[in-house]
């Protein structure tokens, strides 16, 4: 094997992906099995959690399928424990499971805000705590929180999701100061619109698509399988130096 395949391979790690039963997640399971991982694959979607497994296996990786709701202060942590039961110990995390509740600032309701940090920022941190134990153990370990460009500029009717985005990249400077020292980098992965089932459903309308898509110097929308390709990098040994540092996936749109 040519060593630049092994810098970016996944041989023998043990790879958990939430939000894993479609678009960014999906895409992450199956690149990182590609790459010689095995999955512990999270999601309320019992079976699209099946399908993944099947996919996975299909492969030649094991996989382990596992029913969490994110959103409540119990599914994060019985979800990580369930990995670990699993496969003892997780090299590399995922956090990619996300809602987007969309409202202009003042229409914005308490339950969706609460709704929104509760996945999109809460359940990382306590995935993360669960696990980080062990990568601190054994000395070596990855962490990719899914977040977004909103994490990095203001978009209008988006106060709970930029606002827990935000918080996401600063969640992961906090896990690089405390935890990179242990030989584990922790990295945000930051994509534009991506074309998933949530950013269908966000930005699907050409009236509400089109003047996004015009502020993006690439023309385009991004795909999942633009992003899961950042995620392998920053999961493989060919990242060991990059830690704390938000990768955009934006088409030139923080270039303006």
């Amino acid at each position: 094997m040519a060593d630049w395949t092994k810098r970016f391979g996944l041989a023998g790690k043990r790879a958990m992906v939430t939000g894993a039963t479609k678009g960014i997640g999906l895409e992450a399971c199956m690149v990182l099995a590609d790459a010689g991982a095995d999955i512990a694959a999270v999601g309320r979607d019992a079976v699209g959690l099946q399908a993944v497994k099947a996919a996975v296996e299909a492969k030649g990786r094991r996989c382990t399928a596992i029913a969490a709701e994110m959103a409540t202060p119990e599914g994060p942590v019985q979800a990580a424990r369930e990995a670990l039961a699993a496969f003892g110990t997780i090299d590399i995390l995922v956090n990619n499971a996300g809602i987007a509740l969309v409202d202009s600032l003042l229409d914005t309701k308490v339950a969706d805000w609460d709704a929104t940090m509760a996945v999109n920022l809460r359940a990382p941190f306590l995935v993360a705590r669960e696990l980080a134990p062990k990568m601190i153990a054994q000395k070596a370990g990855k962490i990719i929180n899914v977040s977004s460009q909103a994490g990095v500029v203001g978009l209008d009717a988006h106060a709970a999701y930029c606002a827990s985005k935000g918080g996401l990249n600063m969640l992961t400077k906090v896990m690089t100061v405390e935890w990179a020292k242990h030989n584990i980098q922790i990295n945000t992965v930051c994509p534009t619109v991506i074309l998933t089932p949530m950013g269908e459903q966000v930005w699907g309308k050409p009236e509400k698509g089109d003047p996004m898509k015009a502020k993006i110097p690439a023309g385009r929308f991004g795909k999942p399988i633009e992003v899961a390709d950042a995620i392998l990098f920053l999961a493989s040994p060919a990242s060991d130096m990059i830690c704390g540092h938000d990768l955009l996936i934006d088409g030139g749109f923080t270039a303006i």
